[in-house]
Formats: C-alpha cells, structure tokens, sequence
C-alpha cells in the first residue's frame, strides 16, 4: 500500500485529502502545525494518521502533495532536497503561481525526488479544513506542470492517484499557467479590491452608499472577501505578471476615458458590445479560476410567509443552499430570490421541485 503525505490541511488539501481516502487505497498522512486542525482530520477520518513534522512524514512518503502557500511550499522543497531519502518519491502541489516553486523544483539535487507541479483551479469563499468537501474539484480544470525530469508516467501516476476529483486535467508550461491565472484569477481579485477600496473612499460623501452597494456590486466584489494573507503571497510570486497586467488596465482605462471625453458613443457601444459577446461567449457553468456558484432565480410574491415556503420546499428536497439575495421585491409586487448553490446538479433539482410547485423559475448562465 502506497503512503501519501498532504503537507496543509486547509481548504484544498483537506479536501484533496477526503476525495484520495473516499477513493484510493492508500495509507494517508497528513501534516500541519495546527494540532486542532490535526485533530478535526482525525476525527472526521480525513487522514490515516496526524503529523506535524515534514521531514518524519516524508521520510515515509511515495507521494507527497504540497498544499500550503507557495513561498512555504518552496521552503518545504528545500527541505525535502536536503533529505536522505530512501526510496522515490513523487512530488506535486497545488499552488496557483508556478514560477517560483516550478524554479525550486528544476533545480533540485536529489535524484530520488521527481516533480510534476499541480493547481487545481477551484475553491471556495469559506476557508479551513472545516469547510472542505471531497467534491470540491468535481469538473474543475486541474492544470499540471512537469519538470523536465518528469515523464508520462508520472503525470499518470497523479491523474490515477486524483481520478476521483472528476477534475479535467491539462498539461502547461509553467510560464503559461502564471500567465493565464494571472488574466483570469489574480488580476481580477485585485481589481475587485480596488472596486471595494474605491467604494470606501466614495462612502465618505456619500454615507448611504453602502446600502446601495448591497445588490450587484456585492457580486462583483465577492472575490475580495478572499483569505487577505493567501493573496499577498499570491501577488507577491507572480509580481512580474501582475505589474505586465497592471500596465495593460491602466492604458485600458485610459483608452476608454478618452472615448469618453471625446463623446464617442459608437465606439463605446462597439467597445461594451465586444465585452459582452466575449463573455457570453465563454464556457458556461464550469468551474475556472475563480470559484463560482450555479445561481436560481425565482418568481415570489411580497406575501407572509413566501420565502418561508420556497425555503420549506428546497430543504424537503435535501438541498443546501449557499446563499440567498432578494433581487427585488416592493410592496404588492412579483419579487425576485436568487438562491445560489455550490453544484450544478442541486441546481438543477432545485428548478425541477420548485417548478412542480408552480414556481416561475429561471437559469442564468
């Protein structure tokens, strides 16, 4: 039987480490410095056995997946490259920049160590080994990033060893990953921080403003409720491309500020239109970079007890809800309740049940 040590048990590798245990027949160890976290995993049989020292777990390891932030996955590479260790071990992680560790890794001495890189492009807004869940990968795109050493048979190793993710698995350079998260996951986390900083300053002038930003700008913004200290690290590792990416919005902005200044109507309505055909025309309802949500609209009257009812159904049905936003509802009038759920198929469900009810129900990609 085959030891794999999961090195972090947060959000990703605690739920890494529940899909390999519901799945694979391996002799799981996990290792972390927080011993009540150590302890959770225990006692919810996440893992096999609890560790808090690296070196002890990989000294025992076939498989090692290295789930902590990127700068202290580097640190644990250089540990393990310092190691005598007595038999192969195959290495991965799950970090969403690849330079700096990909760069570790190709220079590592150890000829018993092989690297294939891994960033399983999913996530959720709760954080903590408490809010894993074995099928957070499900349909993910799940990117892998081998060194030079590394073979085919290696890579198939990990896919076999994370079959039961259900993820789709893709092979890129580790330049082109950092490139690519970069545009689609990094950039747009500091936009919407900024998005957020803007507001705070406006609210100074405005004090009522916060209410109205309560609808839409709350879900362009979500994403800046993110683990503050993940994304400093984040920002840090992949700067190079984030100060590229920075200099392309700013002469962006610019573009479009003098379309405005010029009143150029038609060249805004080109511009605005060319925005939307792309993004309608992106794939819809698969999970990305950014974590995502399957969201339901539903027809409600402002009558006592109609969210009650609509709430009633969805729990009779055994479904979980993520969140709930009233859209729009005024006094005598047809309001709107956006229920958002974590997987697609409860969506679906959901519509279904709901429909049987009479409800005027609604999927927007």
């Amino acid at each position: 039987m085959e030891t794999v040590v999961i090195a972090g048990l947060g959000l990703i590798g605690g739920s890494l480490a529940r899909n390999i245990h519901m799945h694979q027949d391996v002799h799981l160890i996990g290792v972390d410095q927080r011993e009540s976290t150590l302890e959770y995993a225990l006692q919810h049989h996440i893992i096999d056995e609890a560790m808090t020292s690296f070196q002890e777990a990989a000294s025992k390891a076939d498989i090692i997946l290295l789930a902590a932030p990127v700068s202290k996955s580097v640190e644990l590479l250089l540990q393990l490259d310092s190691m005598d260790l007595q038999k192969d071990v195959l290495v991965t992680d799950v970090s969403s920049v690849k330079g700096p560790i990909f760069q570790q890794a190709a220079a590592m001495r150890s000829g018993k160590i092989t690297f294939v890189g891994g960033h399983p492009m999913a996530g959720s807004h709760k954080q903590g080994i408490e809010a894993s869940k074995a099928h957070l990968f499900e349909n993910a795109i799940y990117v892998m990033t081998p060194v030079q050493q590394a073979t085919d048979v290696h890579i198939d190793r990990l896919k076999q060893l994370l079959s039961g993710t259900k993820s789709t698995f893709i092979t890129l350079t580790a330049d082109e990953h950092d490139e690519m998260t970069g545009v689609v996951s990094h950039f747009p986390h500091l936009i919407a921080s900024a998005l957020v900083q803007q507001a705070k300053k406006w609210e100074a002038k405005h004090s009522f403003l916060p209410k109205l930003a309560a609808g839409g700008f709350r879900d362009i913004t979500r994403i800046a409720s993110s683990n503050p200290g993940m994304w400093q690290d984040i920002f840090f590792q992949n700067k190079e491309k984030m100060a590229v990416l920075l200099d392309d919005w700013i002469e962006e902005m610019q573009t479009f500020r003098s379309l405005l200044a010029e009143d150029k109507s038609e060249e805004i309505h080109t511009y605005l239109t060319d925005a939307k055909n792309y993004r309608d025309g992106l794939e819809p309802r698969k999970k990305g970079a950014i974590p995502g949500y399957y969201d339901l609209y539903v027809d409600i009257t402002d009558q006592p007890g109609a969210l009650q009812k609509v709430l009633a159904i969805i729990a009779d049905a055994g479904l979980s809800i993520v969140n709930i936003q009233i859209l729009e509802l005024r006094e005598g009038l047809t309001g709107v309740l956006r229920l958002s759920f974590a997987e697609q198929k409860m969506q679906l469900k959901a519509k279904g049940v709901l429909e049987v009810f009479g409800y005027e129900v609604k999927i927007q990609d």
